[in-house]
């Protein structure tokens, strides 16, 4: 009888069951449409060259190989690129994730001096800048053109102290209250008792922040010249803005030897291939920082 009843309390209505397969559905056909571009890539990589550049690969690869990969990374400057970016991406990252932190904790506190001018203050350089040219002259007049410093020396983001002193308002003032009586300072309290409770805004801002100096590359247009100091997008716009001249002649009947036939061939194949390598680390990290990064968007997004 209770079996019954039970069989009887699970079973769903028949609209629900509708509503859920196709909401499955719509949410499965997204997912392809996303996972798509990069299976494509991911296909192209390792197909036969001479078989991409005629168009004859589309979901399934033919004649596997992996020397696409090996030539990519003998692509000159590409490692150089890769330690680069790294470097920018690393370090720019935790700069700014700690100086947001810290700012929105200061913006948080009523006790900090003109809090609210000069959180204004911070606040409108989200919609006004100085432009390109003063930025350009700004840069070169602090000796900072051709230089590392140029990809990180932008640290400080209004919109991510935006989000985190959001966050930081949302946590109880009594852990705060209770160190202070303890004789914590705002230093102890920040780097003990905020920060390890705002680690999902933290790794929000990271997930953003990494992403943008991973993906850059017109800092490096703009400001660099020093082939040493390429970052891995900068170095794909180069292959590909040459791949694009090289094709362009050949339609437009230029003659070409054959050397550079095959460097046509092998130079779509490679853009595809750097192309992936450049992709693939966001794609490893990012699932990692989900959980944290929904969390802290809906937190630090919704106060009260």
């Amino acid at each position: 009888m209770s079996t019954a009843v039970m069989g009887k309390k699970k079973r769903m209505p028949f609209g629900e069951v509708c509503f859920q397969v196709i909401t499955g559905f719509i949410f499965l056909l997204a997912a392809l449409v996303c996972i798509f571009p990069f299976y494509y890539m991911l296909v192209m990589s390792i197909s036969d060259n001479y078989l991409v550049s005629i168009g004859q690969i589309f979901l399934i690869p033919k004649g596997i190989h992996f020397k696409n990969y090996v030539e990519a990374f003998k692509m000159g400057g590409f490692i150089e690129a890769f330690w680069v970016t790294l470097g920018r991406t690393v370090i720019g990252t935790a700069l700014t994730a700690i100086t947001s932190a810290w700012m929105g904790y200061s913006f948080a506190k009523p006790e900090f001096w003109g809090r609210k001018f000069w959180f204004k203050f911070l606040m409108v350089t989200m919609y006004f800048s100085a432009g390109l040219i003063p930025g350009y002259l700004n840069m070169k007049m602090l000796g900072l053109l051709d230089t590392f410093l140029i990809y990180i020396i932008g640290f400080v983001s209004a919109y991510n102290t935006l989000l985190a002193k959001t966050f930081i308002e949302s946590l109880p003032a009594s852990l705060e209250e209770s160190a202070m009586l303890d004789g914590a300072g705002y230093l102890t309290i920040f780097f003990r008792i905020i920060l390890p409770l705002s680690m999902p805004i933290v790794a929000t801002l990271c997930v953003f922040t990494a992403v943008g100096h991973w993906s850059s590359y017109m800092d490096t247009v703009l400001y660099i010249k020093d082939p040493n100091l390429y970052t891995l997008q900068f170095v794909l716009y180069n292959y590909i803005n040459q791949s694009q001249k090289l094709a362009s002649l050949m339609q437009d009947g230029a003659v070409i030897s054959e050397d550079a036939l095959k460097n046509v061939v092998s130079a779509q194949s490679l853009r595809v291939t750097v192309t992936m390598i450049i992709t693939l680390p966001v794609l490893f990290v990012y699932p990692f920082f989900q959980k944290y990064f929904v969390k802290g968007i809906m937190i630090g997004a919704i106060k009260g």
